[in-house]
């Protein structure tokens, strides 16, 4: 990780949720215009970890450092308007919307216009269905479609690093090739990020680097071909032994 500019920076970063300690003092960082993944069981804590940089859940210690500014307990609006932006697990587009103001709830931190409708523009062009579907209300739509648009959603702050939380879940094996593809797409256009995945052996063939937590804590990481090469790895989250 040494040669690479890291935008974001985690350190010895402490999460409780209710009783339950989260995190427990994990350090990682995420370099420019790369993809990072997070992987483990259900319950690891990957979760939790892009709410904390999200200003979601407080951290009871350690610190969040982007682009050497420390964020560290500040509101989620103004971790957005840095250019941080979070695509929650389960989609959670808003259903009663259409497809069109979903998209402008997107970017409602911004105020230039003009290049909204740009944007806007953009997204259909990645995402044709959702140019077929502008004025459907949003819960109509298929669980894969939802996907498409809560990355459009997303997209429309202007993100500088996307967090992705489980984009994959719940999806047709057809979608899930879909879903992988975008994310290289978006990625091959500079965007750094940060991908949190079920499908781990997905996840590491197109992650730069990659981290395990198990419990809270990293036990592993390293480039993301020589952890899905990695025994451990192959016997707990890629099925093979």
């Amino acid at each position: 990780m040494g040669r690479w500019m890291k935008v974001l920076k985690i350190e010895d970063l402490h999460v409780y949720y209710g009783g339950i300690h989260a995190l427990k003092g994990i350090s990682m960082e995420v370099p420019e215009n790369k993809i990072v993944t997070l992987v483990g069981a259900n319950g690891a804590g990957k979760s939790t970890t892009l709410r904390a940089v999200s200003g979601l859940v407080p951290a009871a210690g350690g610190r969040i450092t982007w682009r050497g500014e420390e964020i560290t307990g500040s509101k989620t609006v103004d971790i957005v308007k840095k250019g941080i932006t979070l695509v929650p697990e389960g989609r959670r587009i808003f259903a009663n919307l259409t497809v069109l103001e979903n998209l402008h709830m997107g970017a409602y931190a911004r105020t230039d216009k003009e290049e909204i409708k740009k944007d806007i523009n953009k997204i259909y062009e990645m995402f044709p269905r959702l140019r077929e579907r502008e004025w459907q209300a949003a819960g109509t739509l298929s669980g894969g479609e939802q996907q498409m648009l809560a990355i459009g959603r997303a997209l429309m702050s202007r993100p500088k690093l996307l967090m992705m939380d489980e984009p994959s879940l719940g999806l047709a094996p057809l979608l899930v090739k879909e879903v992988f593809r975008i994310i290289k797409e978006i990625h091959s256009q500079g965007m750094t990020i940060l991908l949190i995945e079920q499908n781990a052996r997905a996840a590491l063939q197109v992650a730069d680097y990659g981290y395990v937590l198990e419990t809270g804590r990293i036990v592993l990481q390293g480039p993301g071909q020589e952890l899905a090469a990695n025994a451990e790895v192959q016997k707990a989250y890629l099925g093979r032994s």
